[in-house]
């Protein structure tokens, strides 16, 4: 008999092939959008609330990773957040993803990748609106399988994949867990972090490879733990200072 550990690698495997079959056209498309947002010295903004926000943190300051991704941190939104259903409030508070990107720079022609596996919270929602408003290209990374299965949290009833310039299926189950054991009623083994991370560094290679094309030099952070690596990534921040808005 197959163990519920395989059985999870080999869940995660089909989702994997189902993301590259169906939605890398899309992630090519996505790349382009941030090489032009780069080319055009705009800037890049990436913004997911409690779990979606670790495909963000995926993208943010890192080794092989580009330096211009802004994220959208708010305090009340991370998992070190106590009382830590806080962030479920929070995230269903309507206007507040608005004033999170009110609060940063950003400005008409800039971009903005949001992650929400469900799509129905108003903070994601508010942010959409608001970065539409702006005048602001809008990338979502969702379940769409979850979130056409769910009723929006927001007042106008839409739900983030319907407010976005770009929307990538995660591909992943109802609910987001993928595994149901015997003598079980709750699935238990998420996927949208392990996918929404392939994603992300998939939009990433193709960013970069679009750069290339463009004779681009691509401003790729060298890891902090070798010997150089500060320097180098100090450099970036000083050529780069209009885009990067977290340094």
């Amino acid at each position: 008999m197959k163990s519920e550990v395989i059985n999870y690698y080999e869940k995660i495997q089909l989702i994997q092939q189902k993301v590259v079959h169906q939605e890398s056209e899309l992630i090519e498309k996505v790349g382009q959008l941030f090489a032009e947002t780069i080319e055009k010295n705009q800037t890049i903004y990436a913004f997911g609330a409690s779990h979606a926000g670790i495909v963000v943190e995926e993208l943010f300051y890192r080794t092989g990773g580009l330096a211009l991704i802004n994220p959208l941190f708010n305090a009340t939104l991370m998992l070190n957040t106590r009382p830590v259903t806080l962030t479920s409030q929070m995230e269903r508070l309507e206007g507040f993803g608005a004033r999170i990107l009110q609060s940063s720079a950003a400005i008409a022609e800039d971009t903005l990748l949001i992650h929400s596996v469900s799509g129905r919270n108003a903070v994601a929602i508010d942010m959409a609106i608001e970065a539409r408003k702006k005048g602001m290209k809008v990338v979502a990374i969702t379940n769409l399988d979850y979130s056409k299965q769910v009723v929006s949290r927001h007042a106008s009833g839409k739900k983030l994949y319907e407010l976005a310039d770009y929307v990538i299926n995660n591909h992943g189950e109802f609910e987001d867990a993928c595994l149901l054991l015997k003598m079980m009623d709750q699935k238990i083994a998420p996927t949208s972090s392990v996918i929404g991370c392939m994603i992300v560094n998939l939009i990433l290679i193709a960013t970069v490879s679009c750069l290339l094309k463009k004779g681009i030099k691509p401003p790729i952070f060298h890891s902090a733990n070798v010997e150089g690596g500060d320097e180098f990534n100090e450099t970036l921040f000083q050529k780069y200072k209009d885009q990067i808005h977290y340094n």
